[in-house]
C-alpha cells in the first residue's frame, strides 16, 4: 500500500526543500491554528500541523467509505427518533457515567414537554482505519462516529492544494493532478444554510456555540464564511453567553442579544469539563428551543460509545433501519468487533478475556475529543481494578485495529524535521437535514485524512498527537 515517494524520503536536501516550500504553502494557504500560548489571540498563529506528504490509501476502502456515509447519515436519524432504542441501550451506563446520564436527563426532559424543533440537521464525521488482515490485505474498520462537532472539515478543504504545490516542487507533477479535489466546509455550510432556509425567518441567525478556548477557530471560520457568502449571519457565543442573554419567547423561539436564532451550531459541549451548573442550564434553554440544534441532544445520545456496541449486536441494524438489507448489509461490512461490559456473565467473560489478552483490544469510555481510550498494560490496570464493579459498564471493548505502517515526515512548529513511521485515519463527513418525516438532505460532504507516528496509540489532531493529511489513492 505504499505511496510512490521513496526515492523522496532518501534525498534528505529535497526533503529540507519540499518542507520548507510546505510550510509557506500552508501558511498562505490559511492552513492555521492559533498558539497554545495564546489561543485565543490572532495576532499570533502558526500552521496547523500536516504531512509532508500524502498518505498512500487504498482506492477501493476510500469509495466504500464514501459509499457507505448516506447510510450512517440515516442510521444516526432513526436511532435519534428511537426512544425505546436509547432508554434501552444507555440503562447501565446512565447509571455509572454522570455525563451521559446528564445529557439523557435533558433528553427525556424536552421529550416530555414535547419538541418545538421540526428541522433536525446533522452533521457527523465517520472514522475509518484500514485493518491489516491474517493475509495482509487491507479492509475498512470503523473506530467511532462523531455525531457533535466534527471538526477540520474547514482546514481539510485547504490541505489538499499545499501537498499539491509540495509534489510539484519534488518533480511530481502528475501524482500531484491525481489528488482528489475536497471540501467538506462548504459541504457543512450547505447543510447549516439548508437548514437556516427551512427554518423560515430570514432575519434570523446561525449561532455558533464556542468553547472558551478557541485554537481551532480558523477551521470553523471556513466553514462560518461560506455562511457569510450565501448573506446569512452568523454570530459566535459561549454557555455563559447563552446563560446570561439567550431567552425563549411564547413559541419557544429562541433569542440571544434580541436576534432570532434560527440554527445552533455546537462546536462544544461534547465532554464534561465543557459543563458547569450554569452551562447545563444554558444547554436545557437550547434543547427546549424552536432553533434548529446541530446536533440536538438525541444526536449527540445516538453518538455514544454504548450506542456503537449495540449497533454491532446480531438484529439490532434491521431493526433500526427496517426493509433496507442493503444499507444494512454495507454499514455491517465496517464494523470491528465490539463487546459489551455489562454486569452478568458474558460481561465477566468479556473483561477476563481482555486482561488476559490486553494487545488485542481498546478500551473505550462514553468520550469525545481524542485521547480517551485505553491500550495494553493501562487496559488491563484499569480493568482489574473494576472488573468486580459496575462502573465497568461504563466502558465498552473494541477489537484493535492493526493498520500496516508507513514512513512519512509530520511537519509541526518549532519540531524537528525527522521521518516517522506513521498509520492514517479515514474520517468521511455526513450531513442530513429531516423536516418532520421527510428526509430533505443526505450527502457525504468531503473527507479528512489524519496521520500519527505509531508510538501514539490515541488521539486527534486537536489533542496534538495527529496531523492533517491527503489520500493519495493507490
Amino acid at each position: 500500500m505504499a505511496a510512490p515517494w521513496g526515492d523522496v524520503l532518501r534525498n534528505e536536501a529535497a526533503v529540507q526543500e519540499a518542507a520548507r516550500v510546505a510550510v509557506d504553502a500552508a501558511l498562505l494557504a490559511g492552513v492555521l491554528m492559533r498558539t497554545e500560548g495564546e489561543p485565543n489571540a490572532s495576532d499570533v498563529v502558526n500552521y496547523a500541523p500536516f504531512t509532508l506528504l500524502p498518505s498512500a490509501v487504498p482506492s477501493a476502502l476510500f469509495e466504500q467509505a464514501y459509499a457507505v456515509q448516506q447510510d450512517f447519515n440515516l442510521l444516526v436519524d432513526a436511532i435519534s427518533q428511537n426512544k425505546e432504542f436509547l432508554e434501552h441501550t444507555l440503562a447501565s451506563t446512565i447509571k455509572v457515567d454522570d455525563f451521559t446520564a446528564r445529557l439523557f436527563g435533558i433528553y427525556m426532559q424536552v421529550l416530555e414537554e414535547g419538541l418545538a424543533q421540526s428541522v433536525f440537521l446533522g452533521i457527523n464525521r465517520s472514522d475509518y482505519m484500514f485493518d491489516r488482515g491474517v493475509d495482509g490485505t487491507p479492509a475498512l474498520k470503523q473506530i467511532e462516529i462523531n455525531t457533535i462537532a466534527a471538526s477540520f472539515g474547514g482546514l481539510t478543504s485547504r490541505t489538499v492544494a499545499v501537498h499539491g504545490q509540495v509534489l510539484k516542487v519534488l518533480g511530481k507533477s502528475k501524482e500531484a493532478s491525481r489528488l482528489l479535489p475536497n471540501n467538506p466546509s462548504k459541504g457543512l455550510a450547505l447543510g447549516i444554510a439548508k437548514a437556516w432556509e427551512l427554518y423560515g425567518s430570514p432575519s434570523a441567525v446561525v449561532m455558533f456555540l464556542v468553547e472558551e478556548v478557541q485554537r481551532n477557530i480558523f477551521d470553523q471560520r471556513c466553514v462560518e464564511n461560506e455562511l457569510w457568502n450565501r448573506n446569512i449571519r452568523v454570530i459566535r457565543r459561549r454557555f455563559r453567553d447563552v446563560f446570561e442573554k439567550g431567552s425563549l419567547d411564547d413559541a419557544r423561539r429562541l433569542y440571544m442579544d434580541g436576534q432570532e436564532v434560527a440554527v445552533v451550531y455546537y462546536r462544544e459541549g461534547y465532554v464534561p469539563k465543557n459543563y458547569d451548573q450554569q452551562n447545563w442550564e444554558a444547554r436545557l434553554l437550547l434543547e427546549r428551543s424552536r432553533a434548529v440544534k446541530c446536533p440536538d441532544i438525541a444526536t449527540q445520545l445516538a453518538g455514544t460509545k454504548k450506542v456503537q456496541q449495540e449497533l454491532s449486536q446480531p438484529g439490532t441494524l434491521e431493526k433500526l433501519l427496517p426493509g433496507r438489507a442493503e444499507a444494512v448489509a454495507r454499514i455491517r461490512a465496517t464494523f470491528a468487533g465490539l463487546y459489551s461490559l455489562d454486569v452478568g456473565e458474558e460481561g465477566d467473560k468479556i473483561a477476563a478475556m481482555a486482561i488476559a489478552d490486553p494487545d488485542r483490544f481498546v478500551l473505550k469510555p462514553q468520550r469525545e475529543g481524542g485521547g480517551n481510550n485505553l491500550y495494553g498494560e493501562e487496559l488491563r490496570q484499569v480493568l482489574e481494578k473494576i472488573r468486580d464493579s459496575p462502573e465497568r459498564t461504563s466502558y465498552i471493548l473494541m477489537d484493535k485495529i492493526k493498520p500496516q505502517p508507513a514512513m512519512n515526515y509530520l511537519l509541526r512548529a518549532h519540531s524537528p524535521l525527522q521521518v516517522s513511521e506513521c498509520i492514517s485515519e479515514l474520517g468521511i463527513f455526513g450531513v442530513y437535514i429531516r423536516q418532520g418525516e421527510e428526509m430533505v438532505m443526505n450527502e457525504a460532504a468531503g473527507h479528512l485524512l489524519r496521520t500519527k507516528a505509531i508510538e501514539h496509540a490515541d488521539g486527534g489532531v486537536a489533542a496534538g498527537v495527529a496531523v492533517l493529511d491527503t489520500p493519495y489513492l493507490v
